[in-house]
């Protein structure tokens, strides 16, 4: 799978570094199948028809998704990335037409609305995390997965590595930073908890409509 390493758009960091999900360090190994199982998990809870991943990067999940059978699409905000996303469906044998570029922001529910909208590893990067839920708000059919890192955890993991040590250890991009409470009492401003998982070192939450 074909990864972004670093790409910037507009002076932001798009995509994946490296391919996490292919690493064959023991600890990134660990972390992932954590993140995977919680994520695999919720999906399986609420058996979506429809999926919408908003911010799918290179297309990794929307990939499996469809492998799976589930008809499942993704935007992001960057060109660069859903190119790569597109070059990444042509391997997989899934049409590129399911990969589109659209911010957050700009969600409509004409064309993005899906049983169920997945939003992993995205508020953290926005400057207003409260207009990006509420656009997920508007067209969320029905259940919402959210993730973010949970901090303190995220940046004492990345300093015990030795990474980003003048940014006390936060990973660039990053411009939000919540606890599990903190997030949870964000969230739930919007939506219904319906369950919440801590794939070391992420909040990951299930929730739904109001």
């Amino acid at each position: 799978m074909k990864i972004a390493g670093g790409k910037t758009e507009n002076g932001i960091v798009v995509g994946n570094n490296y391919d996490k999900y292919a690493s064959k360090n023991p600890i990134v190994r660990r972390m992932m199948k954590g993140f995977e199982n919680s994520l695999s998990g919720f999906v399986a809870t609420v058996s979506p028809k429809t999926i919408h991943e908003v911010g799918c990067g290179e297309g990794y999940w929307v990939l499996k998704w469809n492998k799976e059978g589930i008809d499942a699409r993704g935007c992001d905000f960057s060109q660069q990335v859903i190119n790569i996303a597109q070059e990444n469906s042509n391997y997989a044998q899934v049409q590129p037409s399911l990969f589109k570029t659209r911010s957050i922001y700009d969600l409509n529910k004409s064309e993005d609305s899906a049983d169920l909208i997945v939003c992993c590893e995205v508020l953290e990067h926005l400057e207003d995390p409260e207009a990006g839920l509420k656009a997920i708000k508007r067209v969320a059919e029905n259940y919402v997965i959210l993730s973010v890192p949970r901090e303190p955890i995220w940046r004492a993991l990345n300093l015990a590595r030795g990474k980003y040590v003048t940014d006390l250890g936060n990973t660039p991009g990053h411009l939000q930073h919540w606890s599990k409470k903190s997030f949870i009492k964000l969230v739930e401003k919007h939506f219904i908890i319906v369950e919440v998982k801590n794939p070391l070192p992420w909040t990951m939450i299930l929730c739904r409509q109001r």
